[in-house]
């Protein structure tokens, strides 16, 4: 069986739909499983070696140019390498219209149905022309997790029920792999403290006040735009334990959260990345609801605080402790 999952964007929302890879092969061992994704997370899925071919979109860097020749005939061999295989099932669980379309245009058996979402969840983005793709749309209730959405409604195409905790087929780091030049060898904690909306952010006096009761314990501060840049600087300064990386990749941001020894970071694509591999990690949650993305699936991961209702830096500092005690 041959089966093409659509989630293109963004860093959370692909993350949050790779359980549907494990979930498939559980069911059925045998079945070749592709996926489309914007080039900045290929190296994301690709981590995932239950997916056999990972097919590149680059919507975000191709509306910029596209009166370039070459802009056009690189969308035209993403639509060419898109209809190469003829699938089974053709799932699109974003439910966009860009994602409608490339569902549109994949190639099925005959009898083969292309699969999404009849209706959004609260907040979502969804957009319900995409319907106009589908053979099948399955409805789900609006509040229902953004890690289990994806999974319900393979499931019920599928015929199977979804029964176990989300296993993102993500591998274990070694104990004695390589680490880049700028990841210190001896365990630190991560600050995902950036994220594009600002009612989303922690204040700073908090990240300093925890970053004090960590002692000396090696704190990362990543960024990702000149803004967060500043503002790691800032915490930087207040925290002698504390350093301002270089600016990383993608591939490099996901060894920082798969190598942490504790993560503690908003809601946001990175600090799920850690969750994901079940590092330690407090998620804390400022300015979006808990409910819909919260870490549920290991032990490992504390969420705290809620829309409108940040945590006080005292509860995090206590997850924090709580996680890093030896076991």
């Amino acid at each position: 069986m041959n089966i093409l999952l659509v989630r293109v964007s963004s860093l959370g929302d692909v993350l949050h739909n790779m359980p549907i890879v494990a979930d498939i092969r559980r069911h059925f061992p045998n079945a070749q499983i592709d996926w489309v994704v914007e080039e900045g997370y290929v190296s994301l899925v690709r981590l995932n070696p239950m997916v056999r071919n990972i097919i590149p979109f680059a919507l975000r860097r191709w509306r910029k140019k596209l009166s370039d020749k070459s802009v056009r005939g690189e969308i035209g061999q993403f639509f060419r390498t898109l209809r190469e295989v003829e699938y089974d099932y053709v799932f699109d669980t974003q439910g966009l219209l860009k994602t409608g379309v490339i569902m549109g245009a994949a190639r099925v058996v005959r009898g083969g149905q292309k699969v999404g979402l009849a209706n959004g969840s609260e907040g979502s983005g969804y957009e319900g022309i995409s319907r106009i793709f589908h053979s099948k749309s399955i409805p789900l209730d609006p509040r229902t997790h953004a890690v289990a959405r994806g999974r319900l409604v393979v499931a019920a195409a599928l015929g199977y029920r979804v029964d176990t905790p989300a296993n993102f087929g993500l591998p274990d780091v070694a104990p004695d792999a390589a680490r880049p030049a700028w990841m210190p060898a001896e365990p630190y904690v991560v600050y995902f403290h950036g994220t594009a909306r600002d009612a989303k952010k922690w204040a700073p006096a908090n990240w300093i006040e925890l970053g004090q009761a960590l002692a000396l314990m090696p704190i990362l501060l990543p960024w990702g735009s000149p803004k967060e840049k500043a503002e790691a600087e800032t915490l930087a300064a207040a925290l002698p334990n504390a350093r301002v990386l270089p600016q990383l990749s993608m591939a490099d941001a996901v060894l920082l959260a798969r190598h942490a020894a504790l993560a503690v970071g908003v809601d946001t694509g990175l600090t799920h990345i850690a969750a994901a591999f079940s590092r330690p990690v407090v998620e804390i949650y400022c300015d979006s609801p808990r409910w819909k993305t919260e870490g549920n699936w290991s032990p490992k991961i504390v969420n705290l605080g809620d829309r409108g209702a940040p945590p006080a830096a005292a509860e995090v500092i206590a997850a924090a402790k709580s996680l890093l005690a030896p076991r």
